[in-house]
């Protein structure tokens, strides 16, 4: 999951290095617009619906954490 994520947020964002860091937001290569294109790439690619309270650092600081976001929600 990690991996199609990864490919997917590249190709949609380019200017974004994924791989960079561990701590995207927390860094600052991730900025309030690119987090919500983000999660409009996420939900229509997955068909899952991101709500309000998942949108923390702890979910969008890593591809890692990104992919555990979506398995858990598809899980729902």
């Amino acid at each position: 999951m990690e991996e199609e994520i990864l490919e997917l947020l590249s190709a949609e964002f380019p200017e974004v290095d994924f791989t960079a860091s561990d701590e995207l937001v927390d860094d600052g290569l991730l900025d309030s617009l690119t987090i919500t294109g983000i999660i409009a790439t996420l939900s229509m690619e997955y068909d899952i619906e991101i709500p309000y309270e998942e949108i923390i650092e702890e979910n969008f600081n890593s591809i890692a954490g990104l992919a555990s976001m979506v398995e858990r929600l598809q899980e729902n």
